[in-house]
């Protein structure tokens, strides 16, 4: 273990620090600071800062020519008011790290502790904490960044705690680990009336009403294969609170879930084509838009082989038959610049699950995820 008991604490500490200061996606100025403080008292080699918005990369260089080996954390937290009465929760309302990148980030600073004693014998480490992760534009962002052009990965890595198995042990797969997802909001235009006389407006109750319905019947769920798809409507609003107006405008929001960009085309047309013929029974004007959206995280099987090895050397169980999450991650655009795996370290089979209020990560994995990737880091660079 290249790390001490005292590094163990402060990490913690450091983790929970970030924990009460959660920033919601865009928005993660303070949290990069934060970063940026603590890798640069590592003495990294170069420190980049404002990689697709609030992003930072710290680079460690080795004595050695080589590949370029980078590992990502995230930097945002949610919208989503803590319940939970621990110590370090979220000083912010409204806000929190309900889904454990504050541990995410604490991982990679681990591994800049390790780094600064001892840098690789060969090529380049690099941790990228990247923002904007919640709402599926922060990946993209950064790839798009010149400045990402000149970390130019070999290879990506990255992990996400997962409740709902065994702490500590880890699920690794190769092809899609991860859904295709988009928000869609349809948005119907009308025309108001009277409460009394709806009769000589134009309402779009009756489009809201069949099309929330005809849009989860296109996709419930069930096994995640091929066919897979799933659309939840998340949220809807028609006129305003008043009893004496009949509504003229509503909006109808879901999410559409594929296994694979692929199947993604296909399910979306078909929520339109719902959603226009909606429109046109009732004589309403409508406008559809997409937002948070998703492509499928694929893990490439000689990234995986490293994470593998690595998960055996450091001793942690790992699943290798677990299937594909339905929720969405955007790890998988760095898969178009290097093979790049995500593997899921487990917070406990009965730990509270991502994005509930009363979630927080287990700071038990920030050792072990560390373990691991520095493990990785080694095998590949020295």
């Amino acid at each position: 273990m290249f790390l001490t008991n005292q590094d163990m604490v402060e990490l913690a500490e450091w983790r929970q620090q970030l924990h009460r200061m959660p920033e919601l996606s865009g928005a993660e100025v303070e949290t990069a600071r934060a970063v940026q403080a603590f890798v640069a008292a590592t003495g990294a080699d170069r420190i980049v800062t404002g990689i697709g918005g609030n992003g930072v990369a710290a680079i460690y260089e080795g004595e050695e020519p080589g590949p370029t080996v980078l590992f990502r954390a995230e930097l945002d937290g949610l919208p989503i008011a803590e319940i939970s009465d621990i110590p370090h929760r979220s000083t912010i309302a409204g806000r929190g790290h309900m889904c454990g990148h504050d541990g995410h980030m604490a991982t990679l600073a681990a591994l800049a502790r390790g780094l600064g004693r001892r840098r690789p014998q060969r090529g380049r480490a690099v941790l990228l904490f990247q923002p904007a992760e919640e709402d599926g534009s922060g990946a993209a962002a950064v790839t798009a960044d010149p400045k990402f052009r000149e970390i130019a990965p070999d290879f990506a890595f990255a992990l996400h705690n997962l409740p709902g198995i065994p702490l500590g042990h880890a699920a690794l797969v190769d092809g899609p680990v991860n859904c295709a997802s988009r928000g869609m909001r349809v948005t119907f235009a009308g025309k108001t009336a009277h409460a009394s006389m709806p009769e000589t407006g134009v309402s779009p109750m009756n489009a809201v009403a069949g099309l929330m319905p005809a849009l989860t019947a296109l996709g419930s769920g069930g096994p995640i294969d091929d066919t897979f798809a799933m659309v939840t409507v998340t949220h809807a609003r028609m006129g305003e609170p008043a009893f004496g107006i009949a509504p003229a405008h509503a909006e109808v929001w879901a999410t559409l879930r594929t296994l694979t960009d692929a199947r993604m085309d296909a399910l979306r047309a078909r929520a339109e084509q719902l959603a226009e013929s909606a429109a046109g029974d009732c004589g309403l004007g409508v406008e559809i838009d997409y937002h948070d959206v998703f492509r499928h995280c694929e893990n490439a099987p000689a990234a995986v082989g490293h994470l593998h090895r690595a998960l055996e050397a450091e001793g942690v169980p790992c699943d290798r038959g677990f299937p594909p999450l339905r929720a969405s991650e955007d790890f998988g655009r760095f898969g178009d610049h290097a093979p790049s795996a995500m593997f899921f370290l487990g917070a406990g089979e009965t730990h509270p699950s991502l994005h509930n209020p009363d979630y927080d990560f287990p700071d038990h994995l920030i050792g072990i995820g560390a373990r691991v990737f520095m493990r990785t880091l080694r095998d590949l660079l020295g």
